[in-house]
């Protein structure tokens, strides 16, 4: 069970952006939608096997972060990424968690590992 006091990693959440050069040629760049607390849980090796049945391939790691749901977590899509640590997560996957409706979302995300 996940209560408030679990969520003790600062997470910042970006969605792509269309911007224009100094040549007014369209370039894609992130920009910050929130940074919102989280717990992070890392992925054991057996849960690992199941990303590279899927056909990602490499050395990476994988974890699920579970934040409070808000209207802007739960907009949050694959599309999308976040940053933690300093390190950019892809996002796989948003759920929401069963310890009750809307309380919390569930966020799976991959990373190149170090």
């Amino acid at each position: 069970m996940t209560s408030g006091t679990d969520l003790d990693r600062r997470i910042t959440l970006q969605r792509a952006t269309k911007a224009s050069n100094e040549f007014n040629e369209p370039v894609d760049s992130w920009a910050d939608v929130a940074a919102v607390w989280a717990k992070r849980r890392d992925f054991s090796d057996s849960q690992r096997i199941e990303f590279l049945a899927a056909g990602q391939v490499g050395a990476f790691a994988v974890a699920r972060f579970t934040v409070r749901s808000t209207s802007v977590t739960r907009a949050v899509t694959p599309v999308d990424r976040l940053i933690h640590e300093d390190a950019v997560w892809q996002i796989n996957g948003v759920k929401e968690v069963a310890e009750g409706r809307r309380r919390f979302l569930e966020i799976t995300a991959s990373r190149e590992a170090d």
